[in-house]
């Protein structure tokens, strides 16, 4: 009686197991559609466009100075020309110009330029199915069973291949002389590893909340999208660039870090955006706005999404109109 019930539940796994492959399958034949490859290739396109956008703008073009026996144009070099007034009329040292050639982008300019190229990436590639262009957004969105793991996978993959070919073509066509960094995420003077996750981890909070908040249908916010996602990472620039350059996107950080092959004090620029991600998922499903009423319901919403291939949200939201980086 033993042997013929071991033979019994041997055959009834061995039948589970069939019925699962069978079913995932026909989950890989449902998925592997046209419509997948576009949002595969979008996040690809996008992100790379984002990217070089974004990092171009971080790149000190050599302004000349009247020291150089030029004139200064423009609101920085204006600035400078500022400074060099007043310093000769206290007697303090000219600055050189090295000195003037390595001073930083201005912050306002770099975060308008993030922000403006996030909003026109989402409203040109909308149509396509919406992009994420970030892999924090995509794991906020998944750990709010909002995409399905393969998805998110295979997205996160495109936004870390689209953001190593921007930034090695933003290398190849930038003159040596101006080309720095392109952009690297470092830690300011002073700021510790553990500062640096924690500013992090709040900006990105803040991004993902706002991709939460515009991405329900119902919400009149969702017409916004773009733009205020665009404000949304204007405003994480503004305020993280002084601590860590600001990355709020793993992947706009790792494409100039494999570029520059540098990839110092590299790891608080996926641990602090992908921690504030699902932070930001977490509270918001869970305490802002409830989307289950019990453990039952939310280990149902995880097997169907673990199960199925959805990009579209439980509970009348949709990401298909949610553009984020």
């Amino acid at each position: 009686m033993t042997a013929v019930a071991i033979i019994f539940l041997v055959e009834i796994l061995l039948a589970s197991k069939m019925l699962e492959e069978m079913r995932l399958v026909q989950i890989l034949k449902e998925t592997w559609t046209l419509s997948f490859l576009r949002c595969i290739f979008s996040e690809f396109v996008g992100t790379a466009v984002f990217v070089f956008a974004s990092l171009a703008s971080t790149i000190m073009w050599h302004q000349p100075t009247a020291e150089a026996g030029g004139s200064s144009s423009g609101p920085q070099s204006h600035s400078l020309a500022t400074d060099l007034t007043h310093d000769l009329s206290v007697g303090a040292p000219q600055h050189s110009t090295a000195s003037v050639m390595q001073a930083s982008p201005d912050p306002v300019h770099v975060s308008l330029t993030f922000g403006i190229s996030v909003a026109i990436v989402s409203l040109c590639l909308g149509s396509a199915g919406g992009v994420h262009l970030n892999p924090a957004v995509t794991l906020a969105l998944l750990a709010g069973f909002r995409v399905s793991p393969m998805r998110a996978v295979l997205y996160v993959i495109a936004q870390l291949l689209g953001s190593i070919t921007a930034s090695a073509f933003l290398h190849g066509v930038t003159p040596a002389g101006v080309r720095g960094d392109l952009g690297l995420n470092t830690l300011s003077p002073g700021v510790s590893e553990f500062q640096a996750l924690g500013v992090e981890m709040v900006i990105t909070s803040q991004l993902i909340l706002c991709v939460f908040a515009t991405s329900d249908k119902n919400s009149s916010l969702n017409k916004f999208a773009p733009v205020i996602i665009g404000l949304s990472v204007t405003l994480g620039h503004l305020v993280a660039i002084g601590f860590t350059s600001c990355s709020m996107n793993p992947a706009r950080s790792f494409g100039p870090a494999v570029v520059t092959a540098s990839f110092k004090n590299h790891w608080v620029f996926w641990v602090g955006p992908l921690g504030g991600a699902i932070l930001a998922a977490l509270v918001y499903d869970f305490m802002l706005v409830p989307r289950w009423s019990s453990l039952t319901e939310w280990l149902t919403g995880m097997r169907e999404a673990f199960l199925t291939d959805s990009d579209t949200t439980p509970d009348n939201t949709s990401t298909n109109n949610t553009n984020e980086t």
